[in-house]
Formats: C-alpha cells, sequence, structure tokens
C-alpha cells in the first residue's frame, strides 16, 4: 500500500516538473490554438507589406483590387491581432494551469515573426522609406535600421526565455511582474501605430518633412529599449477581480473615448506615452547608496 502512494506521489512530481520530458512536450489545446493565431496573424501582415509593394510597382497603383496604403493598413490590423492572440495565450495558460517549455518556446518563434520582421518589413517598406526626394538617403539605412530592429526582438525573446526559466527559479515565482526591457509586442504596436498615423497624414496630404529626420532615431530607440533594463509594468495582475479608484477608473474611460474620437492619433499618443512612463520612471526610480566596502580578503560581490 505504501509503495503505490509512494509511486503515485513520484508520478505526480513527475508531471509537475518542467523538465520532465512529457511535461515538457506538451501541448495544450487552446493557448498553443491562440499562439498559432498570433503566427497566422503575423504572416498574413507580411504577405500585405509584400502585396503593397507589388501594387506600388503595378500600373494601376492596385494589387488585388487594393492600393498600398489599403495593404499597409491590413498589415497594421493583423499585428495588432498578433498582440490580441498573445495577450490570451498567456492568460489562458496561467488560469489554467498548463504552461509548458513548449509552449513557451512556440510562443517565442510565433512572437518573431508576428512582433519581429512583420513590423520590420513595415519599418523598412514605409516609415524609412518617404517618397521625398530628400529623404531618398532614407532607403540607405531603412534596410539596417530594420535589421537592427529585428535583431533586438529576437535576442529580447531569447532573454526572456532565459530569465523566466524554471531551472533558475526552481519552487518559486518571480514577486515582481514587470517587464524587463520594453514588451515585443508593444514595440511592434507603437510600429504599427506609426504606419497608420504616417497612412493618415499622407490621406490628409500632409508632409512628413518637418520631423521626418526623427524616424531613424524613433526607431532605434524602440529597438534598443527592448534590449534594456528598463522595467515595463506587464498587467498579468489585472483581472475580474481586480480593484481600482475612481479617478483612476475615469482617466480609462477618457482613454477609450479618445480612441475611438481620434483613433490613429491617440493609439500612436497612448504607445509612445507607454514607452516613455517606463523611461521617466526608470530615470526617477532612487539609486541605491554606494556600493558597499569590501573589506581586503573578501570575494568581489555577484554582478550578475
Amino acid at each position: 500500500m505504501n509503495f503505490r502512494i509512494r509511486r503515485r506521489q513520484d508520478d505526480l512530481a513527475a508531471r509537475e516538473d518542467p523538465y520532465n520530458v512529457t511535461q515538457a512536450s506538451r501541448i495544450y489545446f487552446l493557448p498553443n490554438l491562440m499562439t498559432a493565431g498570433n503566427l497566422f496573424c503575423g504572416f498574413v501582415a507580411i504577405v500585405n507589406c509584400i502585396q503593397a509593394r507589388l501594387a506600388e510597382s503595378a500600373a494601376n497603383g492596385r494589387y488585388l483590387e487594393a492600393t498600398p496604403a489599403d495593404h499597409y493598413r491590413y498589415a497594421v490590423w493583423f499585428i495588432f491581432g498578433a498582440a490580441a492572440f498573445d495577450a490570451l495565450d498567456g492568460r489562458l495558460a496561467r488560469l489554467g494551469g498548463r504552461e509548458s517549455l513548449f509552449g513557451a518556446e512556440f510562443d517565442s518563434l510565433a512572437d518573431v515573426v508576428s512582433f519581429g520582421v512583420a513590423p520590420a518589413l513595415l519599418m523598412f517598406y514605409l516609415i524609412l522609406s518617404p517618397t521625398q526626394g530628400d529623404y531618398l538617403w532614407f532607403r540607405n539605412i531603412g534596410w539596417f535600421i530594420g535589421f537592427i530592429y529585428l535583431l533586438c526582438a529576437a535576442m529580447r525573446l531569447a532573454r526572456f526565455n532565459v530569465i523566466t526559466n524554471p531551472l533558475l527559479h526552481p519552487g518559486k515565482k518571480e514577486a515582481n511582474k514587470d517587464f524587463i526591457g520594453l514588451p515585443v509586442p508593444a514595440a511592434a504596436g507603437t510600429v504599427a501605430a506609426l504606419v497608420l498615423f504616417l497612412l493618415n497624414l499622407a490621406d490628409a496630404d500632409k508632409s512628413l518633412k518637418s520631423w521626418a529626420l526623427a524616424l531613424p532615431f524613433l526607431m532605434l530607440l524602440i529597438a534598443f529599449l527592448m534590449m534594456s533594463t528598463v522595467r515595463y509594468p506587464s498587467g498579468k495582475n489585472v483581472d475580474l477581480q481586480t480593484k481600482t479608484r475612481l479617478r483612476t477608473f475615469v482617466v480609462f474611460l477618457a482613454f477609450v473615448g479618445g480612441l475611438l474620437l481620434y483613433k490613429e492619433v491617440a493609439v500612436l499618443a497612448a504607445c509612445l506615452a507607454y514607452i516613455f512612463f517606463g523611461l521617466i520612471r526608470h530615470w526617477r526610480r532612487p539609486r541605491t547608496g554606494s556600493r558597499p566596502k569590501i573589506s581586503p580578503g573578501s570575494p568581489p560581490p555577484n554582478t550578475l
């Protein structure tokens, strides 16, 4: 009898071990279905970027009966759709206790496509390739800045997988839910929102010349923030039981109203506000005092 109980306990421990072969490779339907939706949206966004270039080179300025601006807008909305799927897969996995190493790796691979390759193409095809003759040199640096963005996004995802690996935190979870570095979906959302804003300017026949020179620096800032140590709020603690103050609730309603009224401008403003909120909070965070003195012969402190 005791042998059976001990064997059952060993089986349960093996199932809870994230490095058990069966548990690590387990595919949970709903979370991984959301990840597949994320990957699908990223792939379609890339296809629409290519179709936008085909429309630009077509004699009638259209491809599949859509203009280049239409295809770019489709790409943007599919990137936003990928972000929605990405938020759902993690939340479903946490709510159901169905997290696995396979799911984490699958999610990162999908994020590289949706929030790495697709925004990099938008950056190269549209943001850093304006048609104004004065800025044709953008075409010579656009591909490089797009690659820097993609490189930082891939490294950011790899770092996230490393620092959240169960092997580094056996039997305990991190209390601080903030992201270290700008989240890749937020970076991609900022690029997508900027594309919507630029397309809106083009529809209104307004020129980019007044501030176009800031675009390369903004793209590089977004890329480098992904690999920074600046902390950004994650929203993982927000659920149906979350309480808030009346003032915060009113501000949130006003923010939603602004999104509905001003759309492209409000979306870009929200993305930039999130980016600079993390920067300002990082700069205003009180610094620790001087480093502890090390007596002769004592081992150096751990700087990892």
